[in-house]
């Protein structure tokens, strides 16, 4: 394997072990005293505020536009209401088999609706694959309380928001720079107002010195620099070097790796529901991005 390939396939897995560690962080947030709304603020005005000046000094583009703006509030303001009201209701492993499996189906489904796009049958395989498996964890999730959570549906809604901005993204061919500094500045400008005035929080003076500091500084390194700008980094890196496509394969391994840390830090019960949609949804992201049987 040549250095540039091996650098590629590093950054693609340190970009999949950021994602997979999302979902944890995001699940300590859940539990903690912090609110879903906190935790938002949280992340979205640290990074801002970091990827702010940067905008500002050296790689400034015409921020307010119609494009942006539509994909932050998708991408990034509706996106993050879901997921971290997901998080908060869901246990961490079936968070991280939701989320990462019903990004790729919600992307191809809507990649068709919205932009018309064709896909080879082994992408629909995966969305199969996908969908079975998560069929599985809904299904035992109905007959054990007889509806589906909050945050079961609050994920799905996540996935659904993120599958817009992502099609977004390609149909408007908005640059990884550009849908950084907009998630994060945008979303700040429209979201921060809305939080300091009208809705609930739960970080006082009191909180903070009884310990609540702790949780606010790991939710501000990980949510506003780790997996926003370090994992988009990344990200890219990876898909320059070793294609798109086998950096999708690769973000097959985030529920297994999520899924089986979920269940020895928090402690959750192994359920065979939980281990069959792992296992599916694994199989079906990695059916979903591969190239292997359209090059037969």
């Amino acid at each position: 394997m040549e250095d540039s390939t091996r650098q590629g396939y590093l950054a693609a897995f340190g970009a999949v072990l950021i994602w997979s560690g999302f979902i944890l962080v995001s699940r300590m947030g859940g539990i903690s005293p912090l609110l879903s709304y906190d935790v938002i603020a949280i992340r979205y005005a640290t990074c801002a505020a970091l990827v702010l000046p940067i905008w500002w000094f050296k790689f400034r583009f015409k921020l307010w536009q119609p494009k942006f703006i539509i994909c932050s509030l998708f991408g990034g303001l509706g996106y993050a209401l879901f997921a971290f009201q997901g998080f908060e209701n869901t246990p961490g492993s079936q968070s991280a088999v939701l989320l990462p499996g019903l990004i790729p189906v919600m992307i191809i489904v809507l990649s068709v609706v919205i932009s018309k796009q064709g896909h080879p049958w082994s992408k629909w395989l995966g969305v199969g694959i996908i969908t079975s498996g998560i069929a599985v964890l809904f299904l035992q999730e109905f007959l054990a309380q007889g509806e589906l959570s909050v945050g079961h549906l609050s994920l799905a809604g996540a996935a659904f928001c993120w599958g817009i901005f992502s099609v977004l993204l390609s149909r408007w061919q908005i640059t990884p720079w550009q849908a950084t500094a907009s998630l994060a500045i945008i979303t700040c400008s429209i979201y921060m107002p809305i939080y300091l005035i009208w809705l609930p929080t739960n970080i006082s003076l009191e909180l903070i010195n009884a310990g609540l500091w702790r949780d606010m500084l790991l939710q501000s390194f990980y949510q506003g620099f780790m997996a926003t700008i370090v994992q988009m980094l990344l990200y890219v890196r990876a898909v320059q070097i070793i294609g798109a496509a086998n950096m999708g394969t690769m973000m097959a391994m985030v529920p297994v790796i999520a899924g089986i840390s979920a269940l020895f830090v928090f402690d959750e019960p192994v359920k065979l529901s939980l281990i069959i949609a792992m296992a599916a949804v694994s199989i079906g992201v990695w059916f979903a991005n591969t190239q292997y049987f359209n090059r037969k």
